[in-house]
């Protein structure tokens, strides 16, 4: 099946303005798919969505959503509504915060864990649904190798990204029967504007070893079709910094499924 049949004929992209997400963006463009970009600044949203339209004469529209706001999933419907979503690239999952748990306050980590987990999760309910019923689509769940363990100042980022890694990997075997990917990125240290204006804030050089925005996009989507997970700078054999190895946690899913459908007489829903 060609790319655009697969995961067509839109692709929604949240965290669209800059980065990784804009990198997807104007992957996803070139690759003939049409867009609904979302982010919370809508001048550089809106002036990537002319540029992408202009240059690959695609339809794209750019929306403004607060992702940690309550009604983030219900907007994610509304805009999104009339248009089918092949694909859903979560991008948006980076943590503004930049301090220890105890020095900031409580509604700052709860909009954290709105963004990643809560407005996630309905977002997948939603898409999922559809591409299920279509046979088709993909998803994925841009992450970060944070996902394997806390530390200081990560505590409830890392916390969340547990849970996206976790949730994804559940929800790539309840699709894989029926025609949907699901891929967890696994992030190192990427070259966004994001970690550049972090690390200014602190005075610190930039490393020369950060992964390009580009590249995340184009390996994130090659590697769509053979997730549920991929660890990035490794092969999918290869345990390195991980606890596990992507091919071993598949494996670890596959061979849970087989015990529970012994069990209960049945395979997947």
């Amino acid at each position: 099946m060609a790319f655009t049949e697969k995961y067509g004929p839109w692709a929604l992209i949240a965290g669209a303005s800059e980065g990784t997400g804009a990198a997807f963006a104007r992957e996803l463009a070139a690759r003939g798919l049409n867009l609904v970009l979302i982010a919370r600044r809508r001048a550089p949203l809106e002036a990537l969505a002319h540029e992408l339209a202009a240059t690959h004469g695609i339809e794209c529209t750019a929306e403004t959503i607060d992702l940690a706001s309550d009604s983030a999933a219900e907007q994610l419907k509304t805009v999104s509504a009339g248009r089918e979503i092949g694909l859903f690239v979560s991008n948006a999952g980076a943590d503004p915060n930049s301090s220890s748990f105890l020095s900031n306050d409580p509604q700052a980590w709860l909009d954290l864990v709105k963004r990643n987990v809560v407005t996630t999760m309905l977002a997948c309910h939603h898409f999922a649904g559809a591409m299920k019923t279509r046979k088709r689509g993909g998803i994925i769940l841009v992450g970060s190798g944070a996902c394997y363990g806390g530390a200081r100042g990560l505590g409830v980022y890392s916390g969340t990204k547990a849970f996206d890694l976790c949730f994804g990997e559940g929800l790539w075997a309840e699709l894989r029967g029926h025609g949907v990917d699901v891929l967890n990125l696994l992030l190192g240290r990427t070259d966004t504007p994001e970690l550049r204006r972090l690390l200014e804030s602190r005075g610190a050089p930039i490393p020369a070893d950060l992964a390009s925005p580009e590249e995340v996009a184009r390996v994130g989507l090659e590697r769509l079709p053979y997730g549920p997970v991929h660890n990035w700078g490794l092969a999918d054999d290869e345990q390195g910094y991980a606890p596990q190895s992507a091919a071993a946690r598949r494996e670890r899913i596959l061979m849970i499924e087989k015990a529970m459908a012994d069990m209960a007489g049945s395979t997947r829903n």
